[in-house]
């Protein structure tokens, strides 16, 4: 009579596993699909690009022609100064084997060498020559506003401590704060942008020519968008110039980079770049008092 039990309780437990699986893949399948929506949704948002990288040792992705032109110049320059730094440390080396008591008993007497002092005067004098090639053009294009034709003006004037920005053709004004720890979830950031987002963000469109005319209110600041390639003082009674042309959407940040006050570390900046159509969409909305951008 056991046996007959045995049976019956092994197809009860083959069942209860069987519904088991089911059960566990369904809710599988359920999962992915809740995360393939959320991935959606948040392929709808815009990505944070220009940001600090914990640990990280080079600058933000370049976003710009100008980021672009710094970064290359660096990577050349970083090239030159390691092969410098290897020649010499191998010269050293030369020298302490090659010229020490032990080695050389008897130093030599000689007053100087000409062709080798010509050598080691011209040398650097060329490799300067050759790194200001490159460096000189790079800082003229960021200065040539002669050739530069602004899509969007956007004034920045620096204030203890805190941002205002104007959009003189289109009748925008706001201000711009640096949200508390607790209100970045509301805004659509997470904990790992305090210090840096900002409760409003200029917004700009991709591919096109922005001129910022930059200026203090009280005390020198900075500007400083380092994803752009740009930076200018603010001074208070002059106005400055930068210009970019942003070629990736995203949320980038930046900061006052200018010594301000005590709360100097609490400035600041956000931009954002977006389409074409979705800064229209902004404009229209920010014309009507609302500067917030509809999503993040």
């Amino acid at each position: 009579m056991g046996r007959p039990d045995n049976r019956a309780q092994c197809r009860q437990t083959k069942r209860e596993k069987n519904m088991r699986q089911l059960i566990s893949r369904a809710g599988l399948l359920s999962l992915g699909l809740g995360g393939l929506m959320s991935g959606t949704a948040s392929a709808q948002a815009l990505e944070v690009i220009g940001a600090p990288t914990p640990g990280g040792m080079g600058f933000q992705p370049s976003s710009s022609s100008l980021a672009s032109g710094i970064n290359s110049l660096d990577h050349m320059i970083l090239i030159i100064i390691t092969v410098i730094t290897i020649f010499v440390t191998a010269l050293l080396i030369l020298v302490i084997v090659r010229f020490n008591k032990r080695a050389n008993p008897t130093p030599a007497k000689f007053t100087h060498n000409s062709p080798l002092e010509v050598a080691w005067t011209l040398v650097p004098v060329l490799v300067l020559v050759f790194i200001g090639s490159f460096s000189l053009p790079q800082l003229f294009k960021q200065q040539d506003f002669a050739a530069v034709k602004a899509d969007v003006t956007i004034k920045a004037t620096g204030n203890q401590w805190f941002w205002s920005y104007e959009y003189p053709d289109d009748g925008i004004a706001f201000d711009s704060f640096m949200l508390a720890k607790e209100d970045l979830a509301a805004a659509g950031y997470d904990e790992s942008l305090y210090l840096l987002a900002t409760d409003t963000a200029i917004v700009v469109p991709v591919g096109k020519t922005i001129v910022m005319n930059v200026t203090g209110a009280d005390v020198i600041h900075s500007w400083k968008m380092p994803a752009m390639g740009v930076m200018q003082d603010a001074v208070p009674g002059r106005i400055a110039q930068l210009w970019f042309t942003p070629e990736k959407e995203g949320i980038f940040f930046g900061q006052c980079s200018e010594i301000c006050g005590k709360d100097h570390a609490y400035m600041p900046i956000t931009l954002k770049v977006v389409s074409e159509a979705a800064y229209a969409k902004w404009v229209e909305s920010a014309k009507a008092g609302n500067v917030q951008l509809a999503s993040n």
